[in-house]
């Protein structure tokens, strides 16, 4: 049995696109984990969407075996999403190691998500491993990086290792201090009663749900008779085994080691994140502690989804438990709308997270979905004296019946350089919010507090700030209270046709400018249809913008030749009146990427 001392358990944390990918990659290459003629670029990224958008979105377990000094090392890495909307990845996978290796971009500095993060690991007394990255790139400032980093983890600036992760600089090194610095797994664990607990986890049509486990205490096998805590569910382990980085069969798994589970259970929605899992054996003894879970994620966002056309509600139902399964963080919960049918009224951590879940949901399991705009949670008072909550537009109640509105509000963090600093700021002068602090972090570097209403920053705020820095900058926030608000519901007709996954909720000041940049986007989004479309826009029961996307074209008297002109008059009529026709019954379907399309570039 593999001694406790030659396991160790990490991270990597960092910024987006800081490289850790890449020096995942590399310590694969180096521990001789994937064989050279396998290897590719962003190897744990497995899934289609991380490879085409070059970041990751799910944390990735992997084990891989190392020699140092003679010694057979064990190393179990999970490597983590740097995007701030897949934060509640990061918490996870920090509960179940002991180390964390902390990137830093040479060419960049510290960030506004490596503060975060570091943060995060700190709170559950991880050993941080400060890493300096991109060494080789001729932009890399890496004395300023390593100072930095030395000054925000009060350590001395030699112990920051420098490499390139691209050309597999100093990778050595850092598998070397993964070794020296990382604690290992404490003995006495493995002759305690067996407990786990469940960080991820996915479905498998034959061996139904896949856990993700930590093991704590003691040790499980295949044939074991299990029993999970919180579900107060029965059943029986049909597989352990560990990722290479895929699933690898062993005979048993040892407090410790992180590997997986497969339970047999089939109901997706019984087995959950954070859930301790003990042999069934335990309940006759002492009553058995759970283990500590993980803090809930709070929804910042909120988005309808429905099936179109004749696909069937329950098949999105089964695909929304499925994704939940390895996307804990995912809320929803049914309801039914006039004109959409039944769906689901969804939560999620932000924009990329909702973006990515409708890719997934369409891609991988083959759905045509419509959704409705993201919007933030409001409370209402009513003039009836009732107090609600509203995620959607289309529970606004009529502005008559409204007597007070609060929205929740954020402490929003920009980390940019000086020669941006002036256009930042005039960015946040737009916003309708409240500065806070101006914090000088490090040579040139700043660090800006802000209060905004979270709605500010769920429109296209990120495309804005790296427009005008150039990608210099990074920002990250957290929920810190609700306020007054003084708010109005924009609602869109097209052809006619109410548009309600459309709508939002707006300042009632900047009602009409709002309305006028939904219209001409949608001008510019929509295409041309066989007749006229009109886009309206009203507020409170009147029209306060319109645009009117002509109809295409089409030559009807081109197969005429010569002839009197009254053949091709009647032909130009007929076609004026079968375009009438058409624009007083034609609809126009909206495909789910404009509702993406209509957050980017606002200006």
């Amino acid at each position: 049995m593999l001694s406790r001392d030659k396991i160790r358990n990490f991270v990597i944390i960092s910024h987006v696109d800081h490289g850790k990918s890449t020096l995942a990659d590399r310590l694969l290459e180096k521990t001789g984990t994937i064989l050279p003629k396998k290897m590719h670029d962003q190897y744990l990224d497995r899934m289609d969407l991380e490879q085409e958008k070059g970041i990751t979105i799910k944390m990735h377990p992997v084990q891989m075996k190392y020699q140092f000094a003679g010694q057979s090392y064990v190393l179990n890495l999970i490597d983590t999403p740097g995007h701030t909307d897949f934060a509640y990845e990061v918490s996870r996978a920090l509960a179940a190691v002991e180390g964390a290796v902390l990137l830093v971009d040479a060419t960049q500095g510290i960030q506004a998500q490596t503060i975060t993060n570091l943060r995060l690991a700190q709170q559950q007394n991880l050993i941080i491993l400060p890493v300096i990255n991109k060494i080789d790139s001729p932009q890399a400032q890496t004395e300023k990086a390593k100072k930095e980093l030395a000054i925000l983890l009060k350590v001395d600036q030699d112990s920051v290792l420098e490499i390139s992760a691209k050309k597999g600089w100093g990778t050595e090194e850092v598998l070397k201090q993964i070794i020296l610095l990382f604690p290992s797994p404490e003995e006495k664990d493995l002759k305690n009663p067996f407990r786990c607990l469940i960080f991820d986890s996915q479905y498998d049509s034959f061996q139904g749900v896949i856990a993700y486990i930590r093991i704590v205490n003691g040790k499980v096998k295949v044939g074991d008779k299990i029993y999970l805590l919180a579900a107060q569910k029965e059943a029986e382990v049909k597989e352990v085994g560990y990722f290479k980085p895929d699933r690898q069969s062993c005979p048993e798994l040892v407090a410790g080691e992180i590997g997986y589970l497969a339970t047999g259970i089939k109901d997706p929605e019984i087995v959950n994140v954070g859930e301790t899992i003990i042999l069934e054996s335990q309940l006759k003894l002492s009553p058995p502690q759970p283990l500590p879970g993980y803090h809930e994620p709070m929804s910042v966002v909120f988005s309808s989804l429905y099936v179109s056309g004749d696909q069937d509600f329950n098949l999105l139902k089964t695909s929304l438990e499925k994704l939940k399964l390895s996307d804990p963080s995912l809320t929803f919960v049914p309801e039914k709308r006039e004109g959409l049918g039944r769906g689901f009224r969804c939560g999620f951590l932000g924009l990329l997270h909702t973006e990515i879940t409708v890719r997934r949901l369409e891609e991988d399991f083959g759905l045509d979905l419509v959704i409705t705009f993201p919007m933030v949670s409001y409370s209402l008072k009513l003039a009836s004296g009732e107090e609600v909550k509203v995620n959607s537009a289309a529970d606004w109640p009529a502005q008559g019946n409204i007597k007070s509105i609060e929205e929740p509000w954020v402490e929003l963090a920009i980390v940019t350089k000086i020669e941006y600093l002036g256009k930042v700021m005039q960015l946040l002068s737009t916003l309708e919010g409240n500065f806070c602090r101006q914090d000088y972090l490090q040579e040139k570097t700043y660090l800006l507090i802000y209060r905004v209403p979270l709605r500010e920053i769920i429109s296209g705020f990120d495309d804005q700030l790296k427009s005008i820095t150039q990608g210099h900058a990074s920002f990250g926030f957290h929920f810190t209270d609700y306020c007054p608000g003084d708010l109005t519901k924009l609602e869109i007709f097209i052809a006619k046709e109410k548009k309600e996954s459309l709508s939002r909720i707006v300042s009632r000041h900047r009602a009409y400018r709002e309305a006028q940049k939904i219209a001409d986007k949608l001008y510019e989004l929509l295409p041309s249809q066989q007749f006229a479309v009109p886009i309206q826009i009203q507020s409170e029961g009147r029209v306060i913008v319109r645009r009117t996307i002509k109809a295409r074209g089409k030559n009807v008297t081109q197969a005429i030749y010569g002839g009197d002109y009254t053949r091709k008059k009647k032909l130009l009529v007929k076609q004026r009146k079968g375009k009438k026709e058409l624009g007083k019954t034609g609809k126009v379907k909206i495909p789910s990427k404009i509702f993406f399309q209509m957050l980017e570039n606002k200006k």
